[in-house]
Formats: C-alpha cells, structure tokens, sequence
C-alpha cells in the first residue's frame, strides 16, 4: 500500500520540484535580465555625462566659424556620397549615400538662410579642409567592398563631429537664426548616425 501511495506521491512532488526550479531559474533569469538593463542603463548614463562634459569644455564657435564648419561638413558629405554612386558595392551602403546627398543639401540650404538672416549677413566659407580633401581623395581610389567600409567609417567619424557641432550652437550659440537652424539639424544628423553605425555593424 505504501509502495503505491509512494508511486503515486513520486510523480507529483516531482512536478512541484520541477515548478520550484523553473520558479528559480525564472527568477534568476530575471535578475540577470535587470541587471543587464541596469548596467546599461548605467553605462549609457555615462556615456552621455562624457558627452555633455565634452560639449561644455568645447569652445562656442563664432557665427561664421558655425557657419563655414556646418557648410564644409555638408559639401564633404555630398561629395562622399557621390562617390559611393559609383564605387560601392553594398545596396545598403548606396542607398544611404542617396539620402546624405538630399538631407545634406537641405541642410545647406538650411544654414545658408539661417546665415543671410545674420546681423551683419554671414556667407559660409564650404572649401574642404585639408584632411577632407584627403579622405575623398583616399575614397577614390577604393572599390567594392573596400570602399564600403572605408566610407562607412568615415561618415560614423563625420556625423559624431557634425552632431557635436550642432548641439554646441543650438545650446551655446550667439546668432539666434544659426541656433535654431542647429537646433533643427542636430535631431537629423543623430538620425544618420545611427544608420551609419548599423550599416558598420554589417
């Protein structure tokens, strides 16, 4: 009689030690699972306390030198762009070179309004600076796949500047037409950004 009770007891206590140690795993998966999240959460608030100490120790540029900076970025971006036209291999990688040129053209479009509405009217200076003017002429002479990853890294280098140019102004800056127009960009670099960062992920 005892052997059945027990045969009978055997399968359901071991379902319930089954349940208690799904029950525990569950709760370890999860404290592992808040943990992560905590950490980066943590790490992200870091990352963005560095970010925001840079930005405040970085000079304010002037309106002009806001204005030339943005318009040299955008005329480099442009023709980077056009070059991947040609020289890419990756769909991926030629699709986003066709929104660099739209959204940098506007954006030049953008600043150069901004710019006119100065008080004396600013005209941005877009003449590439030395190592811009050497990065396309690296790019050039890439094909393929080594060009895709060459301009890949290059626009992750390009936007992270970019960016940290347009929140400076639109925080810090002195012509309120500039600061907007920063203000107004800074969100759409953040945007490319990101693309670009996926794409060197691939």
């Amino acid at each position: 009689m005892k052997n059945h009770l027990w045969m009978s007891v055997a399968p359901i206590a071991a379902l319930a030690l089954g349940a208690c140690s799904a029950k525990v795993e569950e709760k370890a998966d999860n404290a592992l699972n808040d943990t992560g999240a905590a950490v980066s959460r943590a790490v992200n608030s870091t990352g963005n306390a560095i970010d925001n100490a840079q930005q405040a120790l970085m000079p304010t540029p002037t309106g002009q030198e806001f204005a030339d900076a943005a318009a040299k970025s955008d005329a480099f971006e442009i023709e980077a762009a056009k070059l991947a036209a040609t020289n890419a291999q990756s769909p991926e990688v030629k699709e986003f070179a066709r929104m660099m040129v739209a959204a940098h053209s506007d954006s030049t479009a953008k600043i150069k309004a901004a710019a006119k509405t100065a008080s004396p009217a600013i005209t941005p200076n877009a003449t590439l600076t030395k190592d811009q003017s050497e990065d396309l002429a690296e790019l050039k002479a890439l094909k393929g796949t080594e060009f895709d990853k060459e301009y890949i890294d290059g626009q992750v280098d390009a936007h992270e500047d970019a960016l940290e140019l347009m929140r400076k102004y639109a925080a810090d800056g002195t012509i309120a037409s500039l600061k907007q127009a920063a203000g107004e960009i800074a969100p759409v670099v953040e945007k490319h950004l990101s693309s670009a960062k996926a794409l060197d992920k691939d």
